[in-house]
């Protein structure tokens, strides 16, 4: 399992990138270090992370210990299961990964969930539900994830495992999987509000937070974030009810009265063919707060139609300063579909999806270390752009910092 000569990334690098591969992934290893209580846990941990970064045709513990030349699956089924090792640590590890290589002041954190579909019924989590992976109801596992979308890349930094209520109620079935038995319900947007505020908690420079309707409705979710005066654009669904003065009208309601010649044509960034065009509309600024320090914010609807069929159009509730202008709010709006390509890369570069695990202890290891090879990626791509694209870092210290200027890692 040695560190010395790793398989290379799946997708072509450019050279400069491909140089500093084996010190990238020896930087990863010592900040892994502290996460692991075994010198032989910490080894394997970081062959793993090699072989979800292989060619391997499937990311599973048979493929991933032939790729890495064992003669069996079992240590590596050890480290998922048994072996003594927190997730939770591996991901406080992975988001201060991200803020020394990928911080942004404008950073966006983009909340969504994407479905594993399951055979059976006793994987941790595994139930009839829908799932957007496939676009209906399937038995599956669903996972709530959090994104960091930054100038020099996108990155997973957070995950959860939803349990649906047959689950939460069924005391003898969370012990299967290993959960305690007492484990409450918790909803996607619940999922979603922890990992915001851990992400925040670990100081993610987070401008902004993005996600679809099912965060947009969740009225404590919204609550959590502007309690912190964290600014959002959330998606809502057109028959939300909302506040219009001193009545509640429903979103479709507020749409069907805007006037046609206020619609302006916005980008919401680039996607795969070229620039992303709609119509948009910003209303009801309702400002929050006092006018002197800290400066007030207002509540607004963002509403967005496609150029060609004014019927096709979507609506967002938005929480952000006074003075905020309307091409920043399109522009997070367009940030959310980056935590699509995320899903997809995950999945078709790491093995997100490919792991064989039944307990809740597996699913987290799994998904923290597909995690960090995804951001591992992320980090050798953002070391290839121009110094320009790169936000004013801190200098940092410590025994990590010496380790990185040992083997020229580190800024003069």
């Amino acid at each position: 399992m040695s560190v010395s000569a790793p398989p290379l990334p799946p997708e072509p690098l450019v050279p400069a990138a491909l140089a500093t591969w084996p010190e990238h992934l020896a930087e990863v290893a010592e900040r892994l270090r502290a996460v692991f209580r075994f010198r032989r846990t910490h080894r394997r941990a970081v062959a793993y992370i090699e072989g979800l970064m292989s060619t391997a045709p499937r990311k599973n513990s048979w493929q991933l210990a032939e790729v890495q030349g064992e003669a069996n699956p079992y240590g590596f089924q050890h480290l998922l299961g048994r072996a003594a090792w927190s997730p939770d640590a591996g991901r406080d590890a992975l988001q201060a990964y991200v803020v020394d290589h990928l911080a942004d002041t404008g950073g966006v954190g983009i909340i969504d969930e994407t479905g594993f579909l399951k055979k059976g019924a006793h994987s941790a989590g595994v139930a009839r539900q829908y799932s957007g992976t496939a676009g209906r109801i399937e038995n599956c596992q669903v996972g709530v994830y959090l994104a960091y979308a930054g100038a020099r890349g996108t990155v997973l930094v957070d995950r959860a495992l939803y349990l649906p209520k047959a689950w939460t109620t069924d005391p003898a079935r969370l012990q299967a999987v290993g959960l305690a038995p007492d484990t409450p319900l918790a909803t996607k947007p619940e999922l979603a509000r922890q990992m915001l505020e851990r992400a925040l908690d670990a100081g993610l420079p987070l401008a902004w937070v993005t996600g679809d309707s099912v965060y947009g409705h969740s009225a404590n979710l919204r609550q959590a974030l502007e309690d912190r005066e964290q600014a959002y654009v959330l998606a809502v669904a057109g028959n939300e009810k909302v506040w219009w003065g001193w009545q509640q009208p429903a979103v479709s309601a507020i749409h069907a009265t805007l006037a046609a010649a206020d619609w302006q044509r916005r980008s919401a960034g680039p996607g795969s063919k070229g620039e992303r065009w709609y119509e948009w509309q910003w209303v009801r600024r309702e400002v929050v707060g006092e006018e002197d320090p800290p400066a007030p914010r207002v509540r607004s609807l963002l509403f967005r139609r496609s150029c060609k069929d004014p019927d096709d159009w979507t609506a967002y509730r938005v929480y952000a300063p006074r003075d905020t202008e309307l091409e920043t709010v399109v522009r997070v709006a367009g940030t959310r579909w980056c935590i699509e390509s995320d899903f997809k890369a995950a999945k078709q570069e790491v093995g997100l999806d490919e792991y064989e695990v039944r307990s809740a202890t597996g699913w987290y290891r799994h998904m923290t270390l597909a995690l960090w090879a995804l951001a591992l990626l992320a980090v050798l791509r953002a070391a290839t752009l121009p110094e320009a694209a790169s936000p004013a870092k801190k200098k940092p210290t410590g025994s990590l910092a010496a380790f990185k200027r040992s083997r020229g890692l580190a800024s003069a």
